[in-house]
C-alpha cells in the first residue's frame, strides 16, 4: 500500500473518533482503487519438519482460492473488547487428535479471505494437517482494516485488540483439541506488526512468532509516531521473548527495512549471550535475490531468523497472485513461516490467553 492512502486512512480513522463522519466518508472515497499485484511464478513447497502436527493430512491436490479440500468456518469472538469474526481452516485430514495451529493476522485493506488466498496457507494446512486462523478487522474499529498495532489500549495483555486476538486463539484451542505447545502467529504489514505486539504481550500463548514486513511491539503509541517509525524504524521496541522468523522487502516503500532490524536486535540476547548468526544468500529462478541471516541455540537450531528479499517491495513473498499485497517472486514465505514453526514447541506453563 502506498502512504498516501495509508495517510487518508488514519487521518478518516481520527476524524470518525471525532464523530465527523462526512468528512471521513469523503476522504475515504478519495483513496478508492485496486490493490496492485506483481505477476509471476508460483514458488514450491517446503519440506515440514517431523513432529509439527499430530497426523498429517491427506496429500490432496489443493483447489483454487482461499477455500482448500477441508473446512473454511466463519466464526466469531468477544469480550469486554468487543468482538471480532474469523475465518478457521480445518484441514480433511482432522478428525480431532491434536495438531498445530497458525493464526494468521491480514495487513490493512486485506479481507480474512484475501488474506488466505495470497498466503496459500490452507494450502499447508491441508497438506500437513494443521489448522489456520484468520481474524479479521472490524471496520468500525478502524475503516480501511489495519490492526491498530500503534494504540496502547491495542498493545497490551488483556485488553484492547491483543486480548480479542488471544481470546479467539484460546476458543479455538479449547474447541478443536489444539496441542497448546504448537500455537503459532504470524502477520503481514500492521499484521506483522500486531503479530509482534502479539509475541511481547502473550509469550506463555505462542511459541513463536513470525512477521512480514512489520515492525516491533512497541513502535509507536499513536498516528503521528506510528509514521516515523514506519519512515524511520522505532525509537523504543519491546522484544518478544520467543522464536522469531521476519520477512522484508529491502525496496519496502511503506514500511522501512530498518524495521526488521530492529525486530530482530529487539529479540536477540544480551551481546555477552549472542550467538554468532549465520549468513546464506540464495535467489528464486527469474526472481527476487535473498540473504538469509540464521542465530542458532547451543544446539543448532534456528531461534532467529531474517529474511531480506533484494528488490522487493510491500508484499507477501511468494505468495498468490489471488491475494492482494503478494510478490510471486521472492522466496516462498508461507513455507519458511511452516518450516521455522515446526522446530518450536513451547516451554512455558500456559495461562488462559486474556
Amino acid at each position: 500500500m502506498d502512504k498516501d492512502r495509508l495517510a487518508r486512512m488514519y487521518e478518516a480513522t481520527r476524524l470518525t473518533s471525532r464523530a465527523r463522519f462526512a468528512e471521513a466518508t469523503a476522504l475515504l472515497q478519495q483513496g478508492l482503487g485496486d490493490h496492485g499485484r506483481v505477476p509471476g511464478t508460483q514458488s514450491s513447497w517446503s519440506r515440514l519438519p517431523h513432529g509439527f502436527a499430530g497426523r498429517p493430512g491427506p496429500r490432496r491436490k489443493p483447489r483454487p482460492g482461499p477455500v482448500g479440500p477441508g473446512q473454511f468456518l466463519d466464526l466469531s469472538h468477544a469480550n469486554s473488547a468487543g468482538d471480532r469474526t474469523f475465518k478457521l481452516y480445518v484441514p480433511t485430514g482432522y478428525a480431532g487428535q491434536a495438531t498445530s495451529l497458525i493464526v494468521m493476522l491480514h495487513g490493512g485493506t486485506q479481507t480474512a479471505d484475501d488474506f488466505a488466498a495470497g498466503t496459500r496457507m490452507n494450502e499447508l494446512g491441508e497438506r500437513h494437517g494443521f489448522l489456520v486462523a484468520y481474524p479479521e478487522q472490524s471496520r468500525v474499529a478502524n475503516p480501511k482494516g489495519y490492526w491498530n498495532w500503534f494504540q496502547p489500549k491495542d498493545q497490551n495483555r488483556g485488553s484492547g485488540e491483543a486480548s480479542l486476538i488471544a481470546g479467539l486463539t484460546d476458543q479455538i484451542i479449547e474447541a478443536y483439541a489444539i496441542d497448546s505447545r504448537r500455537v503459532y502467529v504470524a502477520g503481514f504489514s500492521a499484521g506483522g506488526a500486531m503479530a509482534a505486539v502479539m509475541a511481547a504481550a502473550y509469550p506463555d500463548v505462542y511459541a513463536a512468532a513470525g512477521v512480514h514486513s512489520g515492525l516491533p511491539a512497541g513502535a509507536a503509541h499513536d498516528i503521528p509516531s506510528a509514521f516515523a517509525a514506519m519512515a524511520r524504524g522505532p525509537s523504543t521496541q519491546a522484544a518478544p521473548s520467543m522464536p522469531l522468523i521476519v520477512f522484508h522487502g529491502e525496496d519496502d516503500p511503506t514500511v522501512n527495512h530498518v524495521n526488521s532490524d530492529a525486530l530482530v536486535s529487539a529479540a536477540l540476547p544480551r551481546a555477552e549471550d549472542r550467538p554468532a548468526p549465520v549468513t546464506t544468500t540464495g535467489g528464486v529462478p527469474g526472481g527476487h535475490a535473498y540473504t538469509r541471516r540464521v542465530y542458532s541455540d547451543r544446539n543448532g537450531t534456528p531461534v532467529i531468523e531474517q529474511w531480506t528479499i533484494h528488490e522487493a517491495g510491500h508484499a507477501w513473498s511468494g505468495g498468490s497472485p489471488q491475494g492482494s499485497y503478494t510478490d510471486p517472486q521472492g522466496p516462498d514465505a508461507s513455507a519458511e513461516l511452516v518450516r521455522f514453526f515446526g522446530l518450536h514447541a513451547h516451554q512455558y506453563i500456559r495461562l488462559r490467553a486474556a
